[in-house]
């Protein structure tokens, strides 16, 4: 895949031709006072490491659809691209997470888990040997995300090897621990080999890999593997899969600690055992303290699910975090995982699929708030394609594992407002509005040395068109994309840094050079 096309060159080529309207929309005229919107870019916060989404559970069958359909499916979730008239063919995730299955599909209906879709297949077989053609739908989206120039990768897995596991199961039995001590260090092996074989097999080095999820929840009925693990058991899986990278030579970082809720990871929440990661993982004073492990990642995981409603009681949460993770000198926050669950204070319910702008608004408002007051470094959707009736999906498609059809989503495209363009290396800088404005847009800024960029992402979650000055940009020379009802990442034609227009119920990133 050519890389001549990235977004870099095309802003250059719009530089030239946007005059023209060339492929491009006109914003809608607004009449009504405009909104200042102040960026400073003297003032910066976090480095943005990464946007993407995992390959759990669909992949595993999509990737082995026909090749028009899932090259088709691959360039919505990967590419960076535009078409001849300025349209994003994608949304350029720039980091794809790849589950490593616990081997519940060879165990089939004895797994004890009913949905075949929620099963996965191990690399490691019953006599100890591994086989590399295991997970081969997988392996195409990851060699695929590789094409794309998907800038990284993190291998996770939800539960060891039902080999290892204590009840030989890939989910637990009432809630406790399906792994004992004596088992560490064969599950770090496990990994440790997965890492080699999948290199060898794609010319790929996991970047990061994650050896525990969710370990707060029970993970005991069954309807997906899983395995819960207090602080002290995660500290042990840990350091022997530390051992066991360093002696293979393998540069994998090690990512903790996927919390199934962000509570856990600044406090002790309603499990003492399972809570205050931050503190128990990386201050020195900790009790399960991994920070001196050379290859372990300087990030903290958490998962924004049911802390996302209402919207300034989860502020005040992500506030709390981003506190407590600045105690640690070095350390990141990486949103690892979310998509829509519960009924979020009946703002929003996860049940019922929603391709449209209401889900896609709601997921806007959660990544905003992710990065500006939880300062997440690093943000991850949870299953990029889905075959439910659930508002779950960047994709849809049917739930059919050799062919069918698939659609995209509002969630998608308004996702890609922030993973499309707000790229690896760019740093968030302030940008301010009036407080009055605040219950109807929220606006994130950043600046892209390496790109020459500033970016602007404004999400307007209101019933009508809002106008915006712009002020602390001097460059007159700006791009707009639009995700609205009507809209995918839509070019649209900006002339000057007042009275610009934002459509109701949408979400714009603007671009300038710098």
């Amino acid at each position: 895949m050519s890389s001549k096309n990235t977004f870099q060159n095309s802003f250059k080529k719009w530089l030239v031709t946007g005059a023209l309207g060339l492929g491009f929309s006109s914003f809608a005229q607004v009449q009504q006072q405009p909104i200042l919107v102040k960026l400073n870019p003297q003032k910066t916060f976090q480095t943005i490491e990464h946007f993407g989404g995992s390959d759990a559970w669909a992949a595993q069958f999509v990737g082995n659809w026909p090749d028009a359909k899932r090259k088709a499916i691959a360039k919505l979730l990967f590419s960076q691209n535009f078409d001849k008239n300025g349209q994003p063919e994608g949304i350029g995730m720039s980091i794809w997470r790849f589950n490593v299955g616990a081997g519940s599909t060879e165990q089939g209906k004895e797994s004890g888990i009913k949905d075949e879709w929620r099963r996965a297949e191990s690399f490691l077989n019953n006599d100890g040997s591994y086989n590399w053609e295991k997970q081969a739908a997988q392996i195409w989206f990851l060699e695929e995300a590789k094409k794309y120039h998907v800038d990284k990768f993190l291998a996770f897995t939800n539960s060891p090897p039902v080999q290892f596991t204590t009840n030989k199961k890939a989910f637990a039995t009432a809630g406790k621990p399906n792994l004992a001590p004596e088992q560490y260090d064969n599950f770090a092996q496990f990994l440790t080999e997965v890492i080699k074989g999948v290199k060898q097999k794609t010319g790929i080095t996991f970047d990061y890999v994650s050896a525990t999820n969710e370990p707060q929840w029970d993970w005991s009925d069954g309807g997906q593997e899983g395995t819960p693990f207090e602080n002290e058991h995660i500290a042990g899986i840990n350091k022997a899969l530390s051992k066991k990278l360093l002696a293979a030579k393998l540069p994998t970082e090690i990512s903790i600690a996927e919390a199934g809720q962000l509570n856990y990871l600044y406090s002790p929440f309603n499990k003492s055992a399972r809570g205050s990661q931050v503190e128990e993982f990386f201050q020195k004073s900790g009790k399960y303290y991994l920070g001196d492990l050379s290859n372990i990642n300087k990030s903290i995981g958490g998962h924004s699910y049911f802390t996302t409603s209402p919207y300034k009681d989860a502020s005040q949460m992500r506030k709390q975090l981003a506190s407590t993770v600045s105690k640690v000198e070095g350390l990141h926050y990486w949103m690892t995982e979310y998509c829509i669950l519960g009924d979020n204070a009946g703002e929003i319910e996860g049940n019922g699929k929603d391709v449209g702008m209401n889900s896609a608004l709601y997921v806007a408002k959660v990544i905003h708030n992710d990065l500006v007051n939880g300062n997440a470094s690093a943000w991850h959707w949870w299953t990029s394609i889905s075959a439910y009736n659930y508002k779950d999906g960047l994709v849809y498609i049917d739930k059919n594992k050799t062919d069918g059809q698939y659609e995209d989503s509002k969630i998608l495209w308004a996702f890609g407002n922030f993973s499309r363009f707000v790229r690896p290396g760019a740093q968030r800088i302030e940008a301010d509005l009036a407080q009055e404005a605040s219950d109807k847009l929220l606006v994130s800024a950043y600046k892209d040395l390496k790109r020459k960029q500033s970016i602007v992402v404004l999400v307007n979650h209101s019933n009508e068109a809002l106008a915006i000055n712009l002020d602390g940009i001097k460059t007159k020379k700006i791009v707009a994309y639009q995700t609205t009802e009507n809209a995918n990442l839509q070019p649209v034609k900006v002339n000057k840094l007042s009275n610009i227009s934002i459509p109701a119920r949408s979400v714009v990133t603007l671009l300038t050079s710098i």
